[in-house]
């Protein structure tokens, strides 16, 4: 076997001392020390190829200190017991998987025996490492479907009506990831419907629920049909009003006059049923898991920019007017998924040419850099008011900013951007003066 240094634990004895000359006559170097001695070493600076161990430690205490060996850097040595007296111990020992020595400690049968113990001990280690090796493979197998399921839930194209930008960013912190995004069309295409979430945690279980999540919000919206607002009782609920006319709104935020009810009664049904009926099915289904999810869903007419909104929990969207101007949509309910009675009112504003809707999750405004400082708020203000933004460049500004202030720093958290704008009216179009 390679290398010649053995080290041999144990108290000073007779039979100690007849290995240790066994092992010398055969061109071993030979260093010993005691169980106490070696418990007390604050560093491990031994590196013996060969350890012998006494069986009077027993099985625990050997395991420990085999164990103590392996992760004391550089080659493991190959481990072999050896009795003193009571071959029980040394039973017990062998049991638990360590090889072992016997006496008469005779130089050459010495020699064969632990070249014997130290070609099983090469082939256990090489089996183990060639099983972590494939264990290892079979999970980036498992990690990279994962990921290429979870591309598969966000959308390939995106439903842009004439007149509107839409752009997006995602990146997970790890291969896959809690957060997502989606926009599809709604009640024949008179509406576009877009979401933007975040699961709870990090990793393969925020990304099944995030899958499950997007599943039932998306499929019951498409499969809602339009509401009426007064027939069916919804001028009872509050609907908060953000950024709009007070000449159109009432002045306590309640949806007061129904002038904009038809633009907005469609997008009612698809809007409550999804986020309820979600919320409703994983209180009930998957408490015990803990996830949850915030959320803001949004329903656009496109034709006159009008926004009826749920926001549960969520990071609160930042609407930036053409005049940089800007209001932010925030909560309108809690969280997706923590109380099956969760109560939810409806958002509404309206989005004027020139205007932009800047929705993201935390991941955003929570980036550090090297020394854990948060990019913050303030800093992500700073750069989408910035005027002049087409949806793209003001995804392309924010995520410049985050990464140049991040600089060589992990990210910890999934990062979800989406901007959508209403284009600014040409010449051509407007009304003469």
């Amino acid at each position: 076997m390679p290398g010649t240094l053995a080290l041999v634990v144990a108290e000073p004895s007779d039979i100690v001392q007849d290995l240790d000359d066994a092992l010398r006559e055969d061109g071993f170097e030979v260093m010993h020390t005691t169980p106490a001695d070696l418990a007390v070493r604050s560093e491990m600076d031994l590196h013996p190829d060969l350890l012998l161990v006494s069986a009077s430690l027993g099985l625990q205490r050997l395991a420990l200190l085999s164990q103590r060996f392996e992760g004391g850097g550089g080659r493991a040595p190959t481990t072999v017991v050896f009795p003193e007296g009571d071959f029980a111990e040394l039973e017990a020992c062998v049991r638990g998987g360590f090889d072992y020595v016997t006496p008469p400690f005779l130089p050459s049968l010495l020699r064969i025996r632990v070249s014997s113990c130290w070609e099983r001990w090469q082939l256990t280690m090489t089996v183990e490492e060639m099983a972590a090796a494939a264990s290892l493979r079979e999970y980036e197998r498992e990690l990279s479907i994962a990921h290429e399921i979870q591309s598969g839930f966000l959308p390939d194209e995106l439903p842009i009506p004439p007149g509107w930008e839409v752009a997006t960013r995602f990146e997970p912190a790890k291969q896959v990831g809690g957060d997502f995004y989606d926009v599809f069309e709604l009640i024949r295409g008179q509406r576009i419907g877009f979401v933007v979430a975040d699961v709870c945690d990090k990793g393969v279980g925020a990304a099944l629920f995030m899958a499950l999540i997007r599943t039932l919000i998306r499929h019951t919206a498409e499969h809602t049909g339009g509401w009426n607002l007064v027939s069916d009782g919804l001028t009872s609920m509050a609907v908060v009003d953000e950024g709009a006319d007070d000449a159109e709104d009432g002045e306590d935020g309640e949806f007061d006059d129904l002038s904009v009810a038809p633009l907005l009664s469609v997008a009612a049904g698809p809007l409550v049923q999804a986020v309820v009926g979600t919320n409703r099915y994983l209180a009930r289904n998957h408490l015990r898991q803990g996830y949850f999810a915030t959320m803001f869903f949004g329903v656009l007419d496109p034709a006159s920019g009008a926004l009826l909104y749920i926001n549960g929990g969520h990071n609160p969207p930042v609407l930036v007017r053409a005049n940089g101007d800007y209001t932010t949509l925030g909560p309108t309910g809690p969280a997706v998924g923590m109380l099956s009675d969760s109560t939810y009112a409806l958002g509404h504003t309206t989005l004027r040419p020139g205007d932009v809707l800047f929705t993201y999750t935390d991941g955003v405004v929570e980036a550090r850099d090297t020394t854990g400082e948060l990019f913050g708020m303030d800093r992500t203000m700073e750069v989408i008011t910035k005027p002049g933004n087409t949806a793209e460049e003001m995804l392309g500004r924010v995520d410049e900013a985050m990464r140049h202030y991040v600089g060589s720093a992990q990210q910890t958290d999934d990062i979800t951007m989406l901007a959508i704008r209403r284009k600014e009216l040409s010449a051509s179009f407007r009304s003469p003066p």
